[in-house]
């Protein structure tokens, strides 16, 4: 989808008052003037498109024959911009992908806006670019929205929340109650990357290389696993927080299955390992914000694996265990040396406000 009518934020041509404002005011979620000329000179012109214009209390839309998946979710990651991405694409990636994972393909997209009195203009205007990007590279349409303001010191410069719809496809039925015993897992990729961009920017480490978040939409590559395997696929998720050990234990309990993955087929980064070691972090809990976690039958585990190394989004994709028929709802990870361990899924969250 083409970005078109994209502001040029360096050089805004809007009226009185906006460009008096250099900062956040109450006024702009008043829902009077400055609030009309933050949706007429900056979100409008960014999200520009056909359900969006009417700027009524809610967009109609035309999502297409068949069932339909929807996902909200809400962002408050610190810092706003990091290596790789910032809180805009987050927000547009993270649900596009929750929608992918759910067997959809997205359509339409909700930004609500929580701002904190005095956060810059030009920052949100960043924000709001890098969101219209993110929208347009997944090929889905910000169709509404609102935007709020809290006094100073009752915020955090800036919370995004979303909400998504997706047209699921014809005939397919995915989904976390349905991994089955002799599925094969595959990840789509090295994990930790977007957990450890945050805290290595957070902590002031430094490595030979800069550690990148994996922020992107897994739309495409998803459609592509789901074209070859169709419903060879039983499950899929997207190992955000609490990383890919979580995920798989949420699998195995929504599955009553045993899930049994090797320490030494899961991909992680040099860089990412390091930092891990340094900060006493356990990479399987670390949180991805753009892998897939697969559950496929076996005779199209190669084929599957084949799909994604295929794809720029899944070159480093990995076949790294399966399900057996033992230790229904468990987490068991074979060591290097042979050894069983159990994983479990951790209490509370390692990293806070990573998404």
């Amino acid at each position: 989808m083409p970005n078109q009518g994209a502001p040029d934020f360096s050089n805004w041509s809007c009226p009185l008052p906006l460009r008096d404002y250099p900062t956040i005011v109450m006024g702009h979620g008043g829902g009077g003037k400055l609030g009309n000329e933050l949706v007429e000179h900056l979100f409008l012109p960014a999200f520009r498109n056909p359900a969006l214009e009417n700027l009524g209390d809610a967009a109609v839309i035309e999502p297409g024959s068949g069932r339909l998946a929807m996902s909200t979710d809400s962002f408050v990651v610190q810092p706003l911009f990091f290596p790789g991405g910032s809180i805009g694409a987050l927000a547009v990636n993270g649900t596009v992908n929750d929608l992918a994972v759910s067997g959809a393909d997205p359509k339409f997209l909700s930004a609500s806006f929580i701002l904190e009195e005095g956060f810059p203009l030009a920052q949100l205007a960043a924000i709001v670019e890098a969101m219209a990007d993110a929208a347009a590279k997944a090929g889905v349409r910000i169709v509404t929205g609102d935007t709020k303001v809290v006094e100073r010191g009752h915020g955090d410069g800036c919370y995004i929340n979303t909400a998504g719809v997706g047209v699921i496809r014809q005939g397919m039925s995915v989904g976390p109650n349905r991994a089955q015993v002799g599925d094969v897992v595959l990840v789509s990729g090295t994990i930790g990357d977007h957990g450890m961009a945050i805290m290595s920017v957070r902590e002031g480490l430094e490595f030979e290389s800069q550690i990148k978040s994996d922020c992107a939409a897994l739309n495409g590559m998803i459609a592509d696993v789901l074209d070859s395997a169709g419903s060879s696929v039983h499950a899929m998720r997207d190992p955000t927080r609490g990383g890919l050990a979580s995920t798989l234990n949420e699998i195995a309990t929504a599955s009553n299955v045993g899930i049994e993955i090797e320490d030494d087929k899961v991909p992680v980064r040099t860089e990412v390992q390091s930092a891990c070691e340094l900060l006493g972090l356990d990479p399987l809990y670390v949180a991805n914000e753009g892998k897939a976690v697969f559950f496929v039958a076996p005779e199209a585990a190669d084929r599957v694996l084949r799909c994604l190394r295929s794809h720029p989004l899944g070159s480093d994709a990995a076949i790294i265990g399966s399900i057996p028929v033992q230790h229904p709802r468990m987490l068991v990870a074979r060591t290097a040396i042979g050894a069983n361990r159990v994983i479990a899924t951790q209490i509370g969250e390692q990293l806070p406000r990573i998404c």
